[in-house]
């Protein structure tokens, strides 16, 4: 099993889809490595040598923000946001939709699960 940037990544899979298991990787920047690393995009990561998976690593450790400094810059942003109490940094520490969305209905997956009020029936 392949470890790179802290991530064991799966070895049966191929390599575009192995390295979106890193977080802060997706299928856009998965392509973009393995275009840069000259490493064919029907590739198993078992069919790779010790010497590609470095590169791979290095290519990572280099050029890409990824796992815990991401989840890190990520959370400081939103620190931020929530210090300054801008209107999005409240809606943060409310725990509401920040983007604009509808919160009438819906909301749930930021609001929670819906809490019942007493004293509602005609």
């Amino acid at each position: 099993m392949a470890r790179i940037a802290g991530v064991n990544i799966p070895t049966n899979k191929r390599v575009i889809i192995a390295l979106t298991y890193i977080h802060g990787i997706g299928r856009a920047k998965a392509l973009q490595i393995a275009d840069k690393l000259e490493i064919d995009h029907s590739r198993r990561v078992q069919d790779l040598t010790d010497q590609e998976v470095l590169r791979i690593r290095e290519t990572i450790d280099a050029d890409y923000t990824v796992e815990g400094d991401l989840r890190r810059t990520t959370s400081m942003n939103i620190k931020r946001l929530m210090d300054l109490a801008c209107y999005r940094g409240l809606r943060h520490r409310k725990g509401l939709p920040v983007r604009g969305q509808r919160t009438h209905t819906n909301a749930r997956t930021r609001k929670g699960k819906a809490k019942p009020i007493a004293g509602k029936k005609k």
